[in-house]
């Protein structure tokens, strides 16, 4: 064998081979079907969710007023009530289900959820100070309180995960937020059971719901949104880079430190936005990637463009069961999603085993 074929049998063992051109084709177009149907389930639901409520609105009429608003109670109900609760659980749900996709693919760790880095706490945090010692209580007040809660706490972890000379990897990131987090709850606890007052209040924005907010609450967190989404859907290239390694994603001109860097302000600005407006709210960042995941692959690009359809799915309409179980009342969403979360968590573990990202 000559020297030439021996170079050439080496490269071809060292790079994995490409799959075919028609296949990746067909693969990109399956894919993107399943976009245009999960978009297709999510308008579905939406309109369910406009049209489900405590008053029984027959669905003509829901469909008239929706797009003839008229002044009448029908009209106020479906465009003062209905409408921001299901804008506020798409928004919502597009923060959840993105920042988890983000958080596993930062750690490549698959029980990673968007409350790892303190986030959740922080904002839990930044409420209860809002309740305790200023007397707020107002969803609009809660929600600038919150989001600056969440924002200190992600700072507060990326500083000890980054501390001294070596740079915030995945392990140091995790143990800085399980630090923070273990904080911010003793202080929770210590402030809420010496202020019965202020338990009062905090509880029923603790359970995670989306009822009570308006169009206020919405135009507060979207610019906070829409940020966080152009920032993940920009970093997906790298994180597929960095999924092989720190060392390879050097290799392929990955700018490591930037990327976390990134990351994290990403899922600091999408939950900080989502725990701020609707409470804290589980399992949608955990389960919707590996829904995505077990769908599309590993690519984060598609993993992330899955995320922000299946997550607001997940989420809008387990507020719509949660008012159709709960009638004449309703059962708010961070519970139902808990109940249809974690089942469907199992069945994923059961199927397809959980390896490290």
């Amino acid at each position: 064998m000559s020297v030439e074929t021996r170079a050439k049998v080496g490269r071809d063992a060292e790079e994995p081979s490409a799959p075919p051109r028609g296949r990746g084709a067909a693969m990109a177009a399956v894919r993107s079907v399943g976009l245009l149907v999960a978009l297709a389930a999510l308008v579905v639901i939406a309109l369910l969710s406009v049209w489900s409520g405590t008053r029984d609105i027959p669905f003509t009429s829901t469909w008239g007023v929706l797009w003839n608003p008229d002044g009448s109670q029908t009209s106020v109900i479906i465009h003062s009530y209905r409408i921001p609760r299901t804008v506020l659980g798409l928004l919502v749900g597009v923060a959840l289900g993105l920042s988890g996709a983000l958080m596993q693919a930062l750690t490549r760790n698959p029980l990673a959820d968007p409350g790892l880095l303190g986030v959740s706490l922080g904002a839990s945090t930044g409420v209860v100070v809002a309740i305790a010692f200023l007397g707020i209580g107002s969803a609009l007040g809660y929600v600038w309180f919150a989001f600056v809660g969440a924002a200190v706490a992600s700072v507060v972890v990326f500083l000890l995960g980054s501390a001294g000379r070596k740079l915030a990897t995945p392990d140091r990131l995790v143990v800085a937020g399980a630090s923070v987090t273990a904080v911010l709850y003793a202080f929770n606890s210590a402030i809420l059971l010496l202020n019965p007052r202020a338990f009062n209040q905090f509880r029923h924005w603790t359970v995670g719901a989306l009822a009570g907010r308006r169009m206020d609450v919405v135009w507060v967190i979207l610019p906070f949104v829409v940020a966080g989404l152009v920032l993940a859907l920009l970093l997906a290239p790298s994180l597929n880079a960095l999924a092989m390694g720190d060392q390879l994603g050097r290799a392929l001109g990955v700018n490591v430190g930037r990327t976390r860097i990134l990351g994290v302000i990403a899922v600091m600005l999408l939950c900080g936005a989502a725990t701020a407006a609707a409470g804290p709210i589980g399992f949608v960042g955990l389960v919707v990637p590996h829904v995505a995941r077990f769908l599309v692959g590993p690519d984060q690009r598609w993993v992330m463009a899955y995320s922000v359809l299946l997550a607001p799915i997940l989420l809008v309409g387990s507020d719509v069961l949660g008012r159709v179980i709960g009638a004449p009342g309703e059962i708010q969403v961070g519970i139902v999603t808990a109940f249809v979360g974690a089942p469907l968590f199992l069945v994923l573990c059961r199927r397809r085993k959980l390896v490290m990202l």
